[in-house]
């Protein structure tokens, strides 16, 4: 090894040398093979290659990444070198030193695609595709760019070239329905998801946005089929924290936030679904019965129906849950979620000091990145709560005013929702409706839209489309929220329909049996119409 030695070794050493972590040695050996007479030997060319990868690998362990990316431009250029002499002198390893090629253009794209320089990783991926057209990986990180780069035309034309010639590739169905979910095609990304379902029904990540389209679609009811797929394909199914957490995410959309955070729990400390599940804990704490954070059109009646006390009490405490689940959330590189969350927990607390110190908080993420709708909607929220509506109101005006992306489309559905409340408040029907149709066209499952459209109905004294707006909150409340169910036997009365409402009071009342006014303001009254 002192006097020169074979390359192989000194390559097979630097080898071990980086499974040991000792990165500064590895480098030093590797440099010193390296280190000879410019050589126009096949052999030996080949060899410099295999010494170069590896450098750059120890480098980029190392932390050197411009090191790396050096050493890997160098084997790029010589392995082209390597490709000639070969077609001529060994045509029969060429299909191996494509693929050597190929890879070493991967790894620059992907050095490229980290550093966030999208269009210099493609130009590398693709030159990976010349020497092996068929290479799955590469046109999946292709079509992985272009819909970073939101070019979703070349994306999808990526993705069906992809899937043309390996149909059963998961990733890449999975990237296709993501997609037709992002333009829009709700239905195609739906079949996609389906398909790759039926195929592998343990494919959780596909699951759980097989359940955010079909709420989306307004069809939840069809989850229950894909969770007992999942169940009949293993027995440990209901043990999985993918299946646990696409549980937990059905329970939550369908009215029962208890059973969503027992799932979600079991979900927790998996390393893969662990954070995702705490977020949507803290949401739950923070907002159990799925109310508008700052609106103040149903909060009087909901004051009303329960003691203030009590209520103020149960808030409290799952304030404090939340607080603890904060803490463990850990933040992740190019996201500001953590902190939004931990705002919004300060807000659940109702303190004025801490919704102060909220609004700072949100009003400097929202400077520093002018089109962050979550910052927007977090300001808006903290000033309804500090009952200052016309500022609340310029923050929402300017988020209805940018265009509808399909990542921020929680976002988006939140902030129409507090601005249509704004309206309703000020007696402005017309602009509330608006906002509450688009609501609907990208959530038909939104039960909180239809619940509004109630309310304005009913305040225009149309009884009976109030009724039906009631109705769809009701179904898509899993007939759990005693408040929408009193409101739509309240209107069935008031359309006439009285043996309708007396069913519904029945609903309402098995499982709540002291329900306030219930009896007495509807039940009494439409057993009393019916005899009259």
């Amino acid at each position: 090894m002192k006097n020169g030695g074979q390359p192989f070794m000194r390559h097979d050493l630097g080898e071990l040398l980086l499974k040991l972590r000792q990165y500064a040695k590895a480098e030093k050996i590797l440099t010193q093979a390296l280190e000879h007479d410019p050589s126009n030997d096949l052999a030996v060319m080949v060899d410099d290659v295999k010494l170069l990868i590896l450098l750059a690998k120890v480098q980029e362990k190392n932390g050197k990444l411009e090191n790396g990316l050096l050493a890997l431009t160098k084997a790029r250029d010589m392995q082209a070198r390597v490709l000639k002499r070969v077609q001529v002198e060994q045509p029969d390893s060429l299909p191996t030193h494509k693929a050597q090629a190929s890879s070493i253009c991967a790894q620059i794209g992907k050095h490229h695609s980290d550093q966030r320089e999208y269009d210099k990783a493609i130009k590398l991926y693709k030159e990976a595709l010349v020497y092996t057209d068929s290479d799955g990986k590469a046109m999946l990180e292709v079509a992985r760019l272009y819909l970073l780069q939101d070019d979703m035309d070349a994306c999808q034309h990526q993705l069906v070239q992809l899937l043309q010639s390996e149909t059963e590739n998961d990733a890449a169905t999975v990237m296709m329905a993501d997609l037709m979910f992002r333009k829009g095609e709700y239905d195609q990304a739906t079949f996609h998801f389906q398909q790759l379902l039926e195929r592998s029904p343990d494919h959780y990540e596909a699951m759980e946005k097989l359940v955010d389209l079909l709420r989306r679609a307004g069809k939840l009811e069809d989850v229950p089929r894909y969770l007992e797929m999942a169940e009949s394909s293993s027995a440990k199914a209901t043990v999985e924290p993918g299946y646990n957490y696409c549980k937990a995410l059905y329970e939550w959309h369908t009215g029962k936030p208890n059973d969503a955070l027992k799932h979600f729990n079991m979900a927790r400390k998996d390393s893969d679904w662990g954070q995702k599940a705490i977020q949507n804990m803290i949401e739950i704490c923070i907002n159990p019965d799925n109310n508008t954070l700052g609106g103040e059109t149903f909060e009087t009646m909901a004051d009303d129906m329960s003691s203030a006390a009590e209520k103020a009490d149960s808030e409290q405490m799952a304030a404090r849950t939340a607080d603890k689940l904060v803490r463990e959330l850990k933040p992740q590189p190019g996201s500001d979620k953590h902190v939004m969350l931990e705002n919004y927990v300060l807000m659940a607390t109702k303190s004025k000091t801490n919704i102060e110190k909220a609004l700072s908080s949100f009003m400097e993420m929202a400077t520093s990145e002018r089109e962050n709708i979550g910052a927007l909607l977090g300001v808006a929220t903290a000033y309804m709560m500090m009952k200052q509506t016309p500022r609340a109101r310029n923050q929402l005006k300017r988020i209805v005013r940018m265009n509808w992306v399909a990542p921020d489309a929680e976002e988006y559905e939140k902030s129409w929702l507090l601005l249509a409340d704004v309206y309703i408040q000020s007696g402005k029907y017309d602009m509330a409706t608006e906002l509450l149709k688009k609501c609907l066209q990208h959530n038909k499952s939104c039960c909180k839209a239809y619940e509004y459209m109630g309310f304005i109905m009913e305040k225009e004294q149309s009884y009976k489309d109030a009724s039906t707006n009631y109705e769809h909150a009701w179904k898509f409340s899993n007939k759990s929220s005693p408040t929408i169910g009193y409101k739509l036997a309240f209107n069935y009365m008031k359309a006439r329909r009285y043996v309708d409402a007396i069913d519904i009071c029945h609903l309402v009342l098995a499982d709540n049996p002291n329900y306030p006014r219930m009896r007495k303001d509807i039940l009494d009254k439409a057993r009393n119409s019916l005899r009259a």
